[in-house]
C-alpha cells in the first residue's frame, strides 16, 4: 500500500513570495497574482509530491501553468472602456489589488517591462519569464505550451527583441533625457511644484489628444506655471507611471495592471522641456514602440523588490536564442 506525501503549508508558505513574484510579472496584476498563487496552492495540496526532487522548481511550473490559462481566458473578457481606464489612475482595487502596493510593486518591476510583456502573446510571456527571469530551463518550460524546446527558445528570443526595442538615440542624449524624465516624475509624485516648475522651458507647450481627460477637443496648454499646475493636478497618475523608451527616446508610460493607458513624450531644449505630448488615444499608442530602459548591465547589487525577486538584467540574445 502507498502512502501519499502531501506539501506541508509551511513548506508552501516559504515559496509563496517567489511564487508570487512569478505570477505578477506573469499577469501585471496584484490581484490576479494572489489568485494565481492561491490557485497553485490548491493544486500543490491535492498533489502527491513525494517523488519531487526540487519542491521550489515545481512550483513555479505550477504557478506558470495556472498564469498561462488566465492569460489565455482574457480574450474571452469584455474590454473596459479607454476612456474609463484612463479616468481612474488609481485604479487597483478593481482586481482585489492594494492600488498602494500594486504601485509599488509596478516599480520595483518596471511599469516599461509590464507594458512591453503585456503585448506578448501568452506562450512568449510564459517563455520569456520563466527563463530570462527565473532561469527556468526550457526543457522544462516547453510541455508547458506544448511546443520543442528549441520553438521555446525562439519565443522567448523574440519576446526579448521586443523588451530591448529598436535602436535607441544616442547615449549621451539618451543620459540626459532620462535624467529629465526621472526628475519630472519624482517631482509629480511628491508634488513639488517649484521642482517641477525648474524643468520647465518658460514657453513650454503640453498637448493632450481627447482621450486623456476625456474631452470633446484636444487640449493645448502653454507657459511654464500653467504646465505645471496641471501636472500636479494629475498626480495621482503618477502612482502608476514609469521610465520606459517610447519610439527609442526616453519617455514616461502609466500603465495600470500593465496595460498602457497614457504615454508622455518630451522635448528638450537648453532651456529645459520646451513641449509635452500626452498621449491616450488607443490607435496612436498602438504605433508608439515601447521598450524597457537599461535593461543590460543592470546593476545586479540592487535591491530586492516587494514581490522578492531583485532586478533582472536581460541576457544578450545570442546565436543559439
Amino acid at each position: 500500500m502507498t502512502t501519499c506525501t502531501t506539501l506541508p503549508p509551511e513548506r508552501f508558505e516559504a515559496d509563496r513570495p517567489h511564487l508570487r513574484a512569478v505570477a505578477y510579472r506573469m499577469l501585471g496584476s496584484l490581484g490576479e497574482a494572489e489568485d494565481a498563487v492561491q490557485e497553485t496552492w490548491l493544486r500543490a495540496a491535492r498533489a502527491d509530491v513525494g517523488e519531487v526532487e526540487n519542491l521550489s522548481g515545481w512550483l513555479t511550473t505550477v504557478v506558470g501553468r495556472v498564469c498561462l490559462n488566465m492569460l489565455r481566458s482574457r480574450r474571452t473578457r469584455p474590454e473596459v472602456p479607454l476612456d474609463a481606464r484612463v479616468s481612474e489612475p488609481a485604479a487597483g482595487t478593481a482586481d482585489g489589488g492594494d492600488p498602494e502596493e500594486e504601485a509599488l510593486l509596478a516599480d520595483s518591476v518596471g511599469v516599461a517591462l509590464l507594458v512591453v510583456l503585456d503585448t506578448l502573446t501568452p506562450a512568449e510571456r510564459l517563455a520569456f519569464v520563466l527563463h530570462d527571469l527565473f532561469a527556468v530551463p526550457f526543457d522544462t518550460i516547453a510541455p508547458m505550451i506544448e511546443r520543442t524546446p528549441a520553438t521555446t527558445r525562439q519565443l522567448a528570443s523574440r519576446a526579448r527583441r521586443r523588451v530591448r526595442g529598436g535602436a535607441p538615440v544616442a547615449v549621451a542624449d539618451r543620459a540626459r533625457q532620462r535624467r529629465v524624465a526621472d526628475a519630472f516624475l519624482a517631482a509629480t509624485r511628491g508634488g513639488d511644484f517649484e521642482a517641477l516648475l525648474a524643468l520647465l522651458h518658460p514657453d513650454v507647450v503640453l498637448t493632450a489628444d481627447r482621450f486623456v481627460v476625456p474631452t470633446p477637443e484636444p487640449v493645448t496648454v502653454s507657459g511654464a506655471r500653467p504646465v505645471a499646475e496641471g501636472a500636479m493636478a494629475a498626480t495621482g497618475r503618477a502612482r502608476f507611471t514609469g521610465l520606459a523608451l517610447l519610439d527609442g527616446r526616453v519617455g514616461l508610460a502609466m500603465a495600470p495592471h500593465g496595460r498602457l493607458r497614457l504615454v508622455l513624450l518630451f522635448t528638450l531644449a537648453e532651456g529645459g522641456i520646451t513641449r509635452i505630448d500626452v498621449v491616450a488615444d488607443r490607435e496612436r499608442l498602438a504605433g508608439i514602440e515601447v521598450a524597457v530602459l537599461d535593461t543590460v548591465g543592470a546593476d545586479p547589487a540592487g535591491p530586492a523588490g516587494p514581490a522578492g525577486a531583485g532586478p533582472v538584467g536581460i541576457a544578450p540574445v545570442s546565436a543559439d536564442d
